[in-house]
């Protein structure tokens, strides 16, 4: 059997003063705090490279912020960034709007709410797990191309698809409450296999001491 681990990273914080859900919406970037964001994970994974870790592999969503977390990684590990669709951030029919959490008093939106299972506001989370971990798949299967044995793959994606993949990994249900979501901006969830069988789930937090303050508005 070939171990190899695959780490999926959420984006740092973005630029954001009119609280924007920005979903897919290009050009929204990251902040000071969030570029700082992204140098503390790229420092996170250098450091485990230099402890003799094989990150042979940066992947990242196609999105802005993604792109500029995935830039220092890539940077810090030597490595180019290959990006991959798959990951991007969900689609989401509140994108664009402000205030969300106020427009759901408004009735013109409860259609959107009908079935919060699937959910009805966006894209189905089954759907958003089958398209992450086929990119997970093909990410395990090129570092081992690359590395071989205990290779390791760096994919910079968004806290719902991430998430929704961590809970479909452990065999949760997929319909939460977003305030519950355990992945915050920068954080890694790592997804451990021995062949095509998942063996583990890991996460950190390397931004720890950065989050009080900073703003968390979901992209979905």
């Amino acid at each position: 059997m070939s171990r190899a681990s695959i780490h999926l990273v959420r984006h740092g914080e973005v630029f954001n003063p009119d609280g924007v859900l920005y979903g897919r919406l290009p050009e929204f970037h990251l902040s000071d705090l969030g570029q700082e964001m992204a140098r503390r994970v790229a420092a996170y994974f250098q450091e485990q490279q230099n402890s003799g870790a094989k990150l042979v592999q940066v992947v990242a969503s196609p999105l802005t912020r993604a792109q500029e977390t995935a830039a220092p990684i890539a940077a810090a590990l030597g490595l180019e960034i290959v990006t991959d669709e798959r990951i991007l951030e969900a689609e989401n029919r509140f994108e664009g709007l402000s205030g969300v959490k106020s427009r759901l008093r408004n009735p013109k939106y409860w259609p959107l709410l009908r079935n919060p299972i699937k959910p009805s506001w966006g894209e189905p989370y089954a759907a958003q797990v089958q398209r992450v971990m086929a990119a997970v798949e093909d990410a395990r299967i090129r570092a081992l191309e690359l590395g071989g044995e205990d290779s390791e793959a760096v994919l910079v994606s968004h806290q719902l698809p991430i998430w929704v993949t961590r809970l479909a990994a452990e065999g949760r249900r997929l319909w939460h409450d977003p305030r519950n979501r355990e992945c915050t901006l920068t954080s890694v969830t790592t997804l451990d296999f021995d062949g095509g069988q998942l063996t583990g789930v890991r996460y950190a937090e390397p931004s720890a001491d950065l989050l009080p303050g900073a703003a968390n508005i979901p992209g979905a």
